[in-house]
């Protein structure tokens, strides 16, 4: 159990399914409830098959590439700091790669649920290298199926959120849903350190050994 919370709470403080919420609602503007379901629902299975993917397969693709673990750790930490402070800083929706041309365009396309919600605004390079990583410090059956269970919880979170969008953005309004994606970015912040802080020692470890 405590490892389940774990990775359900690091997954969904990456991808911060609440700070998707207006642009959800930006790009849902006019679509009738049963649209704004059926996007609800592929968004978050496109992102539960994304994470996934990545869980299983992320090792043999490091592997393919003769990436370290620890490298990958570092990389991601930054990506994951990177996104903390944009939290922070308010400019989370930017670094996630939806500018208003992006959004025009997807306004203008009958399906939004992969692209640009699925990825990269909910799986992007902070949640995939996070998996990665969990993987090779977690790979029993047990562990596996734990995690595969998160993330399946991730995906039912996601659904909900965005499936009631329009209504937590009538609610929250503007600052809330700002107050919350800065106190998510600080978690975020000490995740991301916390995996380069592991992937430092495990370096120095190997090298005075």
């Amino acid at each position: 159990m405590d490892l389940f919370i774990y990775l359900f709470v690091a997954l969904f403080s990456v991808l911060n399914p609440i700070g998707t919420v207006p642009i959800f609602v930006g790009l849902t503007q006019g679509d009738s409830k049963k649209e704004c379901s059926r996007i609800s629902l592929w968004t978050s299975i496109n992102v539960f098959l994304i994470l996934i993917i990545s869980f299983f397969v992320g090792k043999y693709v490091l592997n393919f590439f003769g990436i370290s673990i620890d490298s990958l750790r570092i990389a991601g930490g930054l990506i994951i700091v990177s996104s903390g402070f944009s939290l922070l800083s308010g400019q989370f929706n930017k670094k996630r790669g939806i500018n208003k041309k992006i959004e025009n365009d997807a306004q203008k396309r009958n399906d939004i649920a992969l692209t640009p919600l699925a990825i990269p605004m909910l799986a992007g390079p902070g949640s995939i290298s996070l998996l990665i990583a969990f993987y090779q410090e977690h790979n029993s059956t047990n562990e596996l199926i734990i995690a595969s269970l998160a993330i399946l919880a991730i995906a039912i979170a996601i659904f909900i959120i965005l499936r009631s969008a329009h209504y937590l953005a009538q609610i929250l309004g503007a600052s809330g849903i700002v107050a919350i994606s800065r106190i998510v970015g600080f978690i975020v912040i000490a995740i991301g350190i916390q995996y380069i802080v592991s992937a430092l020692i495990n370096i120095i470890k190997g090298n005075l050994m």
